[in-house]
């Protein structure tokens, strides 16, 4: 099965979960309970669908966010009672069952989500990306359990460097430096894509992958490059 496909079933199986958890919550709602079923699975279902939503339509990105948590509430009532109140037992009884719609808003945004990948409308060079660079971080880790450090290094760094940039174009940010390092795409991608703990992390890869690609400098540890190896699998898994 390819990826497409591999995709396709996710987003099912999300939007499946997503309304039975509205439907869980609501049905508690009304016998004055918190659904136990919201609590036991509604975080990992956030995760995964904030990632769809990211990847395929992140104008409803802040939408999605939105319904979860409330940044600059000044009060707690119920125009401004969220998910995660919930999920940390603040609130009142009253409050419950706008929960459920608040989660079948979340659905209904993944559900446009599905239709935009379904009917191909989604950048499926994204995809292919992905394909190749899950085969190139595979190529990495036996270098470095080879042995070969900068090897396996440097190709980390590509990778990051060709994601950050795809990751630019669909977000409509340019790049006017001609050959653009891991720093310029990250230094372009702060306080936009990720925060500022994202971007000393980055950084961080930036600087190891500088120690690989430059032998004037000290070697490269096998941590070191290791943990390359790691940050670059999980930045294209979480960076869009």
């Amino acid at each position: 099965m390819g990826k497409y496909d591999d995709v396709k079933q996710e987003i099912e199986a999300l939007i499946k979960l997503g309304t039975q958890l509205s439907k869980e919550t609501y049905d508690n709602s009304k016998n004055n309970q918190v659904s136990k079923f919201l609590i036991d699975n509604y975080e990992g279902w956030y995760t995964k669908s904030l990632y769809i939503v990211r990847q395929l339509a992140p104008e409803r990105e802040n939408d999605f966010i939105a319904c979860y948590k409330f940044d600059k509430r000044k009060m707690l009532n119920e125009d401004t009672y969220v998910i995660s109140d919930i999920l940390r037992g603040v609130g009142v009884v009253g409050w419950y069952v706008k929960i459920a719609f608040l989660i079948k808003n979340q659905v209904n945004i993944l559900s446009s989500c599905y239709q935009k990948f379904d009917s191909k409308v989604f950048d499926l060079e994204t995809l292919l990306q992905a394909d190749v660079f899950d085969s190139e971080i595979e190529s990495a880790r036996h270098l470095l359990k080879k042995g070969f450090l900068r090897a396996a290094g440097a190709i980390c760094g590509v990778i990051i460097e060709k994601h950050l940039a795809k990751v630019c174009k669909n977000r409509g940010i340019a790049i006017t430096k001609k050959d653009p390092s891991i720093g310029d795409y990250n230094d372009r991608l702060k306080d936009i894509a990720y925060d500022i703990v994202e971007w000393r992390r980055m950084q961080h890869l930036g600087d190891i992958r500088n120690l690989c690609d430059h032998e004037k400098n000290r070697e490269p540890t096998k941590e070191e490059v290791e943990e390359l190896v790691n940050g670059t699998d999980r930045v294209i898994k979480s960076i869009f």
